[in-house]
């Protein structure tokens, strides 16, 4: 929309707030499944090959995104696995997005990035490495939340480091609270 209204200040803004969302929660979040350790090999292999998939397609809505900004920098990427020009791609849009993930819940990835801002809250307010690891931690949300966050809880894991339990607790507030004892530092 911004760019159909010739907006382009407010097009390349919403561009880099997706980018470093992305960045900053989806990358964190699956690039333990992406290495593709710890599980059995086709297990792991399945899990593996699914993350290279979603993060191959954020790749490339992300360099189309970028493209009329970035041109020389998105065509040169482009060219590296892709075939044409960037610049003849279709534009992104939500139906690409809905026909590779069909019955996906959108609302996931908000209340991922919710959690792990707590859990990195935590280790900041306690002044220790981001890979400090966490003995246990509770979760307070909404059930519908806690579904969602339910079938991230492997990714959360990983990332978060949590080692131990996690309690999800039923919350009747909007969004989503993390609170983590972290393990004793040697």
């Amino acid at each position: 929309q911004a760019f159909e209204s010739y907006d382009y200040t407010s097009a390349l803004e919403i561009t880099e707030q997706f980018f470093w969302s992305f960045c900053d929660d989806y990358l964190e979040l699956v690039k333990e499944r992406a290495y593709a350790s710890g599980e059995s090999d086709s297990a792991r292999l399945a899990q593996a090959a699914s993350a290279q998939h979603a993060l191959a397609f954020a790749l490339s809505v992300q360099l189309r995104l970028l493209a009329p900004f970035l041109p020389y920098v998105t065509e040169e990427v482009w060219s590296w696995w892709q075939q044409g020009s960037i610049h003849r791609s279709s534009w992104p849009s939500v139906d690409e997005f809905a026909e590779l993930t069909p019955g996906g819940d959108a609302q996931l990835m908000s209340d991922v990035a919710a959690a792990l801002i707590g859990i990195r809250g935590a280790k900041s307010n306690a002044k220790v490495s981001m890979k400090t690891e966490i003995a246990s931690a509770t979760v307070h949300a909404q059930d519908e939340s806690l579904d969602r966050l339910r079938s991230a809880e492997r990714d959360l894991r990983a990332v978060g480091r949590i080692t131990g339990e996690i309690e999800w607790l039923s919350s009747a507030e909007a969004g989503v609270r993390v609170e983590a004892d972290l393990a004793e530092q040697a």
